[in-house]
């Protein structure tokens, strides 16, 4: 298990998303405001304190572990043929991406048309590529990480990169509670990378804000798409009609 600063670490950014207070736990346990933030400073917590904090934010000993370790044992990209495999098998990424973000066996027959015949086919088959352990039961641990990085030309981008990419962009994000700003201005290339470290930032955020809202209930979350991109750009001037001069080409007379 993570130690005891990673655990706080943790906690506080599970409250913070959460927008709890040192007050609202105090008030669900019982306490003092000034004793929940004495042990918040101090890290003096028992288990079973630790325990009951986690129960209040409808989460267990086990999830904050995970998030203070920062998942460092699964993988953070998967092989090529993982990939090949799941770019081949439709079923086969839905089933991994609902695995990842915390849906089970019964879940997953439950919320899609899907047997539990075939779910657990294509659970075994998962295991074989090395990417959970099913475990007895039918119960799984991720052996991939639940932000796992797809390669930037491996078979997952290359076979459904642009269909993703098309049917996200294929809407008003407005009419469907999204936010969407195209922004196009000159910079110098200084600037362009502090941007892009901002992006950087930014996506990482997401990410992680995304694993800790991972603990509640699938009713209580829906999934977002963040698309995030700079690039040099000389297509302003050129949707108004004017093509740039090559350097070959000269004024016209």
């Amino acid at each position: 298990m993570a130690n005891a600063e990673q655990l706080v670490s943790a906690l506080k950014k599970v409250l913070k998303t959460r927008g709890w207070t040192y007050a609202d736990i105090a008030q669900g346990l019982g306490l003092s405001e000034a004793s929940i933030k004495r042990l918040f400073s101090e890290q003096t917590f028992t288990l079973q304190r630790l325990d009951e904090i986690c129960r209040l934010l409808d989460m267990d000993l086990f999830e904050l572990a995970r998030l203070a370790r920062g998942e460092s044992e699964t993988l953070r990209q998967m092989t090529v043929a993982q990939e090949a495999l799941l770019a081949a098998d439709r079923k086969l990424l839905a089933v991994l991406y609902l695995l990842q973000n915390n849906r089970d066996l019964q879940a997953i027959v439950g919320e899609y048309q899907i047997s539990e015949t075939e779910c657990i086919r294509l659970l075994v088959k998962l295991d074989r590529a090395g990417l959970i352990e099913l475990l007895p039961g039918n119960r799984v641990r991720l052996r991939v990480s639940r932000q796992v990085r797809h390669r930037p030309n491996g078979p997952l981008r290359q076979r459904l990169g642009e269909e993703m990419v098309s049917d996200f962009l294929s809407v008003r994000f407005d009419e469907h509670g999204g936010h969407f700003r195209f922004e196009v201005g000159e910079l110098s290339t200084a600037t362009a990378g502090m941007l892009m470290r901002k992006l950087d930032r930014l996506a990482a955020e997401f990410a992680e804000l995304s694993e800790l809202d991972m603990h509640l209930p699938p009713k209580q979350r829906t999934l977002y798409g963040i698309a995030l991109g700079l690039r040099p750009w000389s297509g302003a001037a050129e949707l108004a009609g004017l093509r740039r001069r090559t350097p070959a080409s000269g004024r016209s007379q």
